[in-house]
């Protein structure tokens, strides 16, 4: 069978859900037996999100190669329950290097290089080559921004000609377009979505089913309009509608024959989907018997898409703990004295301390941990939280005054966090921290050995500061216990402390390998602890 390739693409506005609505498809295709990857296509100039702002772009998801991704990649994996590749994100700052490094060194000679074909050639030999890398069935490609984006143009027009290139029936285009309720005249609106159909097929682009985002499911009426005015057949007009669990939308896809008729357009055989394990999930999500609550405690929770994979992996981690997952979300920046640091976190089951770069909110960060260890509430730190808990126990317990990281203080008595000699050294900024899987060795009778119930596990990282070595001996002696390590044995990956339900800390990121069926080990323990706290 040839290889088809999906295209999904999105108008009116951005953030419909188009990266679910990506994964859900995989997920679907995925369960008739055909093997599929999906790709992520972001037309912003940064050859990747590395050195953005959360506030501007969200969480930074990292791959097991090292990749720094859009977060619609960890909805990829966490639906698909494989691990992608960087291969899997295309950006324009990519696509831009690649062709210009090709120009500097003579590959288009005596041409002049110009948008199509050249950039569009280059976005076409890069959707092919993640197929070719897989060996896949089926390539599904979402293309992020919306319809009539100057910055996404290149990557339309290249989506229009691979049906050139590989036809009908190995190419399909599905659109996920807003239809909104306006309550005053108690009605759907369905001229957003002609507009931005109409916007698609000037490109050339002529969709084969429109995914319609709304608040509840539109009526036959609406949909045949749709279908009248948008060329899409009625049977193709898909209710993408608001849900509680993102994890139903497969299943509501599904209901609506969206897969059946991804298959009779791509021309594959009738198969029998099998998504009896995927049903189960969603009916244990929607159907605990208990609720736990967890405070995460960052500087970025005005934008909870900063810590959207932290998000998935304590709910995956709930499901299976049969609970519902109730966050209450912790500013580090804004607490002002012990007080107030009793009052919001009294109530509360858990405590995790996420990542994060630059000093502003860390002095609270800190303080939580110290609440955390005194008070024996469960506590999972992740990466800089690993490093606040680091520095928390030398002030207070190795008697190490104004112990800190050098990142926040180069001139601390005590920089019990430290960049490494290598780290010193690097001068660019993308890409050069620790990145992506390795390898972590775990000590015998530890809780992290307990919780793995393996001696090496791989982790993924994303960080450039590190457990001081030349404090490990101090710290250690005091009672803290380095429970994984690297494979030299000179990187501290976990941290951990005995009579204390739960008091953990990692400087890899254990969220990005959570799945919905298989949570993380460290994250299904952390909220199996908070609720024996109850």
């Amino acid at each position: 069978m040839d290889t088809k390739y999906i295209f999904v693409t999105g108008g009116v506005v951005s953030s419909l859900g188009k990266g679910v609505a990506t994964s859900s498809i995989g997920l679907l295709l995925k369960s008739y037996g055909l093997k599929v990857t999906l790709q992520k296509i972001d037309p912003y100039i940064n050859v990747d999100p590395g050195t953005m702002n959360p506030y501007q772009h969200g969480e930074v998801f990292v791959t097991k190669d090292g990749a720094e991704c859009d977060l619609d990649l960890g909805h990829y994996e966490r639906f698909l329950n494989e691990s992608l590749t960087r291969n899997n994100n295309i950006t324009t700052g990519q696509v831009y290097y690649s062709v210009i490094s090709k120009e500097r060194r003579g590959e288009y000679l005596g041409k002049t290089v110009q948008v199509v074909p050249h950039i569009t050639d280059e976005i076409k030999a890069r959707m092919r080559k993640v197929s070719e890398e897989n060996n896949v069935d089926v390539v599904i490609t979402e293309i992020g921004g919306t319809v009539g984006d100057i910055e996404g143009q290149p990557y339309l027009e290249a989506a229009r000609q691979m049906r050139l290139d590989h036809g009908d029936e190995n190419t399909l285009y599905i659109h996920l377009t807003l239809v909104p309720f306006i309550k005053a005249a108690r009605e759907f609106k369905t001229k957003p979505t002609q507009h931005s159909v109409r916007e698609l097929r000037a490109i050339g682009i002529q969709p084969d089913i429109l995914l319609c985002r709304s608040d509840s499911w539109l009526t036959s009426d609406e949909r045949k309009k749709i279908s009248l005015f948008c060329n899409v057949p009625q049977k193709a007009v898909i209710d993408a509608i608001d849900v509680e669990c993102i994890y139903e939308i497969p299943l509501i896809f599904h209901q609506q024959e969206l897969d059946e008729l991804i298959l009779d357009g791509l021309n594959i055989e009738e198969r029998e989907a099998d998504l009896a394990e995927w049903e189960l999930f969603v009916q244990r999500a929607k159907s605990p018997s208990r609720v736990v609550e967890i405070a995460v405690c960052g500087k970025y929770v005005e934008l909870r898409d900063a810590y959207k994979s932290i998000i998935e992996a304590l709910s995956h981690a709930a499901v299976a703990n049969d609970a519902r997952l109730k966050m209450k979300w912790i500013d580090t920046d804004r607490i002002e004295d012990d007080v107030a640091l009793e009052n919001a976190l009294a109530m509360v089951n858990g405590i995790l301390v996420p990542g994060g770069f630059g000093m502003r909110g860390v002095e609270g960060k800190v303080r939580i941990v110290k609440y955390a260890r005194e008070r024996q509430k469960p506590f999972l730190g992740i990466c800089l939280g690993m490093q606040c808990l680091v520095i928390e126990f030398a002030r207070n317990v190795c008697g190490m005054k104004g112990a800190n990281s050098t990142e926040f203080d180069d001139g601390t008595a005590y920089p019990v966090i430290d960049l490494l000699p290598e780290q010193k050294k690097v001068k660019n900024m993308g890409g050069t921290m620790r990145l992506g899987d390795w390898e972590c060795l775990l000590e015998s009778k530890t809780l992290a050995r307990k919780i793995y119930g393996k001696d090496k596990v791989l982790e993924r990282h994303r960080h450039r500061y590190e457990v001081n070595p030349k404090y490990i001996k101090a710290l250690s002696e005091k009672g803290l216990i380095f429970s994984g390590k690297s494979a030299n044995g000179k990187l501290m990956e976990i941290a951990e402390l005995n009579k204390h339900p739960f008091f953990v800390g990692t400087q890899f990121h254990p969220e990005f390998t959570s799945r919905p069926l298989s949570p993380n080990p460290i994250f299904y323990q952390f909220i199996k602890s908070s609720l024996e706290k109850l």
